[in-house]
């Protein structure tokens, strides 16, 4: 598929998307057989559950049948949430990660894994074993929510 035609289905998928309330992050077409497959990535704060993708998906499928943006050839429609392991790359991700422990790596070189404190649209502030740092979105290469798998017992410990 051409950038010109990658950039027609975000025109016509974008609007949909945000009118059910949700964000667009990610949308990739490839190759199944004689199939196209669209994947459509979305999100929003709270997260995005099953019947919400399958509402949207819905609502998308409709729009796509009526302009006919995917042509005559057979396609697969995907619409999902972002896994746990998609990076943070914009400020509403590090604010949606809030509560959540993190590893950055910076510009410096370093890395830093911390809980996410508070995230506004220049910076993340993290929780690093009791000392707070702030972190300007401009110095992190990278950075992705990290699975935690006794957190809940580790909560559970500290109130019971």
């Amino acid at each position: 598929m051409s950038p010109a035609d990658r950039d027609l289905l975000h025109k016509i998928v974008g609007p949909v998307v945000e009118g059910e309330g949700l964000d667009l992050e990610d949308l990739k077409v490839s190759q199944a057989g004689r199939r196209s497959r669209l994947q459509i990535i979305v999100d929003a704060d709270g997260g995005v559950d099953l019947d919400r993708c399958a509402e949207v998906s819905r609502e998308i499928s409709r729009v796509l049948d009526e302009t006919n943006a995917m042509g005559e050839a057979p396609y697969t429609l995907e619409v999902s949430s972002p896994g746990i392991s998609r990076p943070l790359t914009q400020p509403r991700h590090w604010s949606r990660a809030t509560g959540r422990l993190v590893r950055v790596e910076l510009a410096d070189g370093s890395d830093v894994t911390g809980r996410v404190e508070a995230a506004d649209d220049a910076a993340a502030v993290l929780d690093i074993e009791g000392s707070t740092r702030k972190i300007m979105y401009g110095e992190v290469t990278k950075a992705r929510v990290q699975v935690e798998f006794n957190r809940v017992a580790d909560t559970d410990a500290e109130t019971g």
